[in-house]
């Protein structure tokens, strides 16, 4: 009958990944200083670390450690480069790859892939969002596989490792838009029995709409999305005046009640994207001034502000910076602030803020 190592840590999955975390490392460190730390780490890598090698080696993967880092050796010293390549293996089955990395109280096993990364192929797909969801399904069936038998072979081998249930993504392979929403709900510590839903959502205009109505839970609503479109799903209170909208079996908005409207708009086609459009612009025309294209310039200029009207920046005097466009955030670039006419900048000519004539400006 083997014996059982006493060690004590959860593991954890992550977003095609796996981690262990210990925590004995401070006890150690507490106990005998500098030397007790040590050896906390060298038991560490001989006893886990090793483990999760023999385990992907019996599961086919070829496992290398990197070469060691002149950029280390050069600000760091021979030795302390070889330190670190040593804690690091690339690991490869495949087309699926995997970096595997002991730091400290923690080993961590990322595993990715570049046969389908659309947003980040490069560095062979490891920041692509979401990699469970971009893996190929056989590929993503052997990191499942992968990951759940070393789980598995390091909660029998040591005595009180434990393993962190991860909360349930929302998809194809996980809760529907409703169940993950329901499960999230009864989570939190303001959660209502009597209800089934979070409390709260009557005060404070937490259910006050863009229309001047109430947002209902359970409702039918109406929001614009990024885009400016108008979407339609089911209102779900959230929290303080966010709440969730339910377009689909697997997609689900999370809107403040003052982007929603209670009841149906008028002109669905037609997009809500006025500030958004106007940031665009105002980049484009700042792009041309800069490039020297002044016939574009113009051409943008009449577009944005028809007629020969009188345009103003907005100065800010604490943060001596100039108001952007829509006054969404500040720049020192005069030719990159915003532009705004006379209506648009009344009441504005108080501290800390400054109204300035874009004419006087180029005259000055």
């Amino acid at each position: 009958m083997s014996t059982r190592i006493d060690r004590t840590g959860t593991v954890n999955f992550g977003d095609a990944s796996i981690s262990i975390w210990e925590e004995g490392i401070s006890a150690a460190r507490a106990a005998g200083g500098y030397p007790a730390e040590k050896e906390w780490e060298r038991l560490f890598k001989r006893q886990v670390f090793a483990r999760i090698l023999q385990t992907m080696n019996r599961l086919g993967w070829t496992c290398t450690m990197p070469a060691v880092d002149p950029h280390n050796v050069k600000h760091y010293g021979g030795t302390v480069a070889r330190w670190a390549a040593e804690r690091r293996r690339f690991c490869t089955k495949g087309d699926l790859k995997a970096d595997l990395e002991i730091s400290g109280r923690t080993i961590s096993l990322k595993m990715f892939q570049s046969v389908n990364a659309p947003d980040r192929p490069d560095h062979d797909g490891r920041y692509q969002s979401d990699l469970e969801g971009h893996m190929p399904y056989v590929m993503r069936l052997e990191m499942e596989r992968t990951r759940r038998r070393i789980r598995d072979y390091l909660c029998n081998v040591f005595t009180w490792y434990l393993f962190k249930q991860p909360r349930a993504k929302r998809g194809l392979t996980g809760l529907t838009a409703l169940e993950y929403i329901q499960a999230d709900v009864r989570a939190c510590c303001h959660y209502g029995k009597e209800l089934d839903r979070r409390s709260g959502e009557d005060s404070c205009g937490n259910n006050r709409s863009a229309d001047g109505s109430t947002v209902k839970h359970g409702a039918r609503v109406w929001f614009a999305d990024y885009k400016g479109c108008i979407c339609t799903g089911t209102a779900f209170y959230n929290i303080n005046n966010m709440w969730w909208v339910i377009t689909g079996r697997y997609d689900a908005r999370n809107v403040a009640s003052f982007e929603i409207y209670a009841r149906r708009p008028d002109n669905l086609r037609v997009k809500r994207n006025a500030d958004r459009r106007r940031k665009c612009l105002e980049a484009e025309l700042a792009n041309a001034v800069k490039m020297m294209k002044f016939e574009r310039a113009a051409q943008l200029r009449d577009i944005l502000f028809p007629g020969d009207q009188p345009l103003f920046n907005v100065w800010h005097e604490e943060h001596q910076l100039y108001h952007r466009a829509a006054f969404c955030g500040y720049t020192a670039d005069q030719s990159r602030a915003g532009k705004f006419t006379a209506d648009e900048v009344r009441g504005w000519d108080s501290a800390p803020n400054k109204v300035m004539p874009i004419a006087m400006l180029e005259a000055a």
